[in-house]
């Protein structure tokens, strides 16, 4: 009988399909402090983790443990060193969270450039005649793209690009070229130099020592003042600092933002007072139809992994 630990609770479906499942028992924890979890994780066989931390620490009281997995893509909250030593396995749900995504950077990039709720606001105030007084909206119709790291998410969002007539570029040194101009993008082989004659730039990488800061205010001042940054994937790719500055100087128009450097972000980060910036408390893939997708998959790959059938693009390397 294998022991599942639940740390964060799931969508009912993931559960469901455990409960049909005679080999394994499961506890749901929603008590995040490391102590009370350190207890718990000491005979669990698999993980299923969220947002919550697991440390090093955490990870060696864990004595049985064969598998982690993440209830979604990311896996910087995981000591990757130690499981590595430990050889336990990290799964992500790799194909669930791509359209949901996707679809939560239009509504961004539609909510900056169409002025948020600024004409709701306007017939509700019963201001209707004051139309013209507002601020011009522009359209997405034939402006630039620059989607930065082109996986399953990046794949999924060119597709709506293209739907919108749309001018698509695609930085991602992995990706080969044929690839990319398959799916009617154009290959970008050095993000500084390009960067400067886009409408919209989207981010959509893995935190790491190669892309923390990968925007940053050098590259931001070189770009249209009419710009807007949507960052979906990780706090940190784009440099926070440097952002307010570059929207307080107007380099830039505006700026969604889904992740950031440290989240919950402190009150007193400028950002969330920022009028320019749009943001979301990392829910990008929160939809009803995601949400029962990832849960599904992040069962079924310990499921799989046990009974040795796990597909290997569900594996991270490390």
């Amino acid at each position: 009988m294998k022991k599942i630990l639940i740390i964060e609770d799931i969508h009912v479906s993931g559960i469901k399909l455990l409960k049909e499942k005679k080999n394994y028992t499961f506890e749901i924890i929603d008590n995040l402090d490391p102590v009370f979890i350190k207890k718990k994780i000491d005979d669990c066989d698999a993980i299923v983790l969220r947002t919550f931390n697991l440390s090093a620490e955490l990870i060696n009281s864990a004595k049985k443990l064969q598998i982690i997995s993440r209830h979604g893509v990311g896996h910087d909250n995981v000591d990757l060193d130690t499981i590595k030593k430990k050889n336990i396995t990290l799964a992500i749900t790799a194909t669930t969270n791509a359209v949901a995504v996707a679809e939560h950077v239009f509504f961004m990039m539609l909510n900056i450039s169409k002025g948020y709720d600024m004409y709701d606001k306007c017939v509700k105030s019963g201001d209707f005649s004051k139309r013209n007084q507002l601020p011009k909206t522009t359209e997405l119709w034939n402006k630039k793209i620059l989607i930065v790291g082109f996986g399953r998410i990046g794949q999924s969002l060119i597709k709506r690009c293209l739907g919108f007539e749309m001018e698509v570029f695609v930085y991602d040194p992995f990706i080969d070229e044929n690839k990319i101009n398959s799916l009617s993008g154009k290959k970008v082989s050095d993000i500084n130099s390009m960067i400067k004659d886009m409408d919209y730039v989207s981010v959509h990488v893995p935190l790491n020592d190669k892309t923390r800061n990968l925007i940053n205010l050098n590259n931001m001042k070189t770009m249209k003042k009419t710009a807007i940054l949507i960052n979906a994937a990780r706090g940190g790719v784009i440099n926070e600092s440097d952002l307010e500055e570059a929207l307080n100087k107007n380099y830039i128009f505006g700026a969604g933002l889904d992740v950031f450097e440290k989240e919950p972000p402190d009150i007193n980060n400028p950002l969330l007072k920022n009028k320019k910036v749009f943001l979301s408390p990392h829910a990008a893939s929160f939809t009803e139809e995601c949400m029962q997708r990832m849960s599904k998959e992040t069962i079924q790959n310990i499921i799989d992994f046990f009974e040795e059938k796990l597909d290997k693009s569900m594996i991270i390397k490390l």
